[in-house]
C-alpha cells in the first residue's frame, strides 16, 4: 500500500489559516493548549515523514531545533522540537537547495512528480504542511486527507486553507473529536485520491 499525504493545519471557523501577513501560524486566535499540543506530538510522531512548503518549513526551522532543548518551555513543545528536527522531511521550494534537520529539498519543475514517486513508493502517512503545497498536491489527485483543528473564532479573512480549485472535490468524514478551548477536529478522506 502507498504511503497518503495528509494535510494536517489550525484554522478558524471560516477557514482562514492566518488572519494577519506574515502570522506564520503563530496567531493569536488560537486556542492550543497543553491537551492539544498533546494531541499534535502523537500524530506528529505517527508519521513516516513531512513534506512542507518554504514559509512553513522556515517558520519551524526558526523555533523548533532551539525549543527541544530549552527548559524554560513546557515538556510538550520540547517533545514536539524533538519530533520535528529528527523527522524526516522534504522541502518543496525554488528558493532553496538545502536545508537542515533531516530534510531532502524538492525544487524545481519536477518536484510534485517526485513527491508522486514518493508517495508510491513510500509507507504510512507523509504530513503536509502548508496552503500552497496542499492545493497543488489536491490538483494533482495526490491529497488522501485532510486533517484540520477549527478554532472557535470567525476572522473574516486572511489566508485560506487552500488557494483556488478548479471544481468541488467531495470527502469523506473518517474521525471527530473535541479539545479544550473550544477547538474541533475533523479528519477526511478524500475521495478521488
Amino acid at each position: 500500500m502507498p504511503a497518503r499525504f495528509v494535510y494536517w493545519m489550525n484554522v478558524s471557523l471560516d477557514l482562514f489559516i492566518e488572519h494577519a501577513p506574515n502570522e506564520d501560524g503563530g496567531g493569536d486566535w488560537m486556542s492550543i493548549g497543553e491537551e492539544l499540543h498533546e494531541e499534535f506530538n502523537g500524530r506528529a510522531e505517527a508519521l513516516t515523514m513531512m513534506v512542507q512548503g518554504r514559509r512553513v518549513f522556515e517558520t519551524m526551522e526558526n523555533f523548533w531545533p532551539a525549543a527541544r532543548d530549552n527548559a524554560e518551555l513546557p515538556q510538550v513543545y520540547r517533545d514536539y522540537g524533538r519530533i520535528w528536527t529528527d523527522k524526516p522531511k522534504v522541502l518543496v521550494s525554488r528558493e532553496r537547495t538545502e536545508a537542515p534537520h533531516n530534510t531532502t529539498v524538492f525544487g524545481g519543475d519536477d518536484a510534485f512528480a517526485r513527491l508522486g514517486e514518493l508517495r508510491a513508493e513510500g509507507s504510512g502517512d507523509i504530513g503536509v504542511g502548508g496552503a500552497g503545497v496542499a492545493t497543488q498536491l489536491l490538483g494533482a489527485g495526490l491529497l488522501d486527507e485532510v486533517l484540520i483543528f477549527t478554532h472557535p473564532v470567525i476572522l473574516g479573512a486572511g489566508r485560506p486553507m487552500f488557494d483556488a480549485v478548479s471544481a468541488p472535490v467531495r470527502l469523506e468524514l473518517l474521525e471527530q473529536g473535541t479539545y479544550a478551548g473550544g477547538v474541533t477536529l475533523h479528519r477526511y478522506a478524500v475521495q478521488d485520491a
